[in-house]
């Protein structure tokens, strides 16, 4: 089944039925996901992999379609499942790279991509500049209470909950529904781009979490604004449409890295 277009008003910009993503069945696109974040470097060999449950919430899929798609994997090399109390899937070793032809999607997608974080950013930035002068304590201990939970967030699955919580409930703290609907609808097409990040990177990025918070609660909009701003417009280098020289680096080592 393809992945179905989320709901609310198109956008001009970047709602198209061309869209290389959306040629893609779901299963193949947890593969092409997975496999790209091997390519990438952004999945280490040996790591293990966060349970099915978490996987398909971080991906945005059913857990029926993570299944399928990890034992593809298997087949391909890329993963292996270990039984057993301590076992799991676990990125292989030696894992087989390029294997999955879907990832083409993700590259042909890409100028879609940096026009979706552009609308994200435009968004974001006037969200925190109105949630600056309307949070109260409850909204801004809801905010701390996300950071926390990316803090002890043991795989990037559990972040990347963590992290959907935390710019939801910053973006609904201004007060503007119709905008957010808007918001949710840009999201809601990014995020089935999105790649594994190792826990290191993350952990980075919480940090920007934390100032963004602290502007909040000093009601600082411009500075609120201006750091939301740089945080999500560092996703034009840190997603996989940024990776282009670590991609060509693991091209040149061979199937086998």
């Amino acid at each position: 089944m393809a992945i179905q277009e989320p709901s609310g008003a198109p956008s001009a910009l970047t709602s198209s039925a061309l869209a290389a993503i959306r040629r893609t069945s779901a299963v193949d696109t947890v593969r092409a996901r997975i496999s790209l974040a091997v390519d990438l470097g952004l999945l280490a060999p040996g790591e293990r992999l966060p349970n099915v449950q978490a996987t398909a919430a971080a991906l945005g899929v059913g857990e029926i379609t993570v299944r399928r798609a990890l034992r593809t994997l298997e087949d391909e090399g890329v993963v292996q499942r270990r039984p057993g109390r301590t076992g799991g899937t676990f990125i292989a070793e030696r894992p087989r790279r390029r294997t999955v032809a879907q990832v083409a999607a993700y590259r042909e997608d890409s100028e879609r991509v940096h026009r979706l974080i552009d609308e994200r950013i435009v968004l974001e930035a006037g969200f925190a500049h109105l949630a600056a002068e309307r949070l109260d304590q409850p909204g801004l201990d809801r905010l701390d209470q996300c950071v926390r939970e990316m803090d002890a967030a043991g795989s990037w699955a559990e972040f990347h909950a963590g992290d959907k919580r935390f710019h939801l409930a910053l973006a609904e703290a201004a007060g503007l529904p119709s905008a957010l609907a808007m918001y949710e609808r840009v999201t809601g097409e990014l995020y089935a781009y999105f790649l594994p990040y190792p826990l290191d990177y993350l952990r980075g990025s919480n940090e920007q979490h934390k100032a963004i918070r602290a502007a909040l609660g000093a009601r600082d909009a411009a500075l609120a604004a201006g750091l939301l701003r740089d945080h999500v417009a560092e996703l034009h280098h840190s997603m996989y449409v940024g990776f282009a020289d670590s991609d060509n680096d693991n091209t040149q080592r061979g199937d086998d890295g």
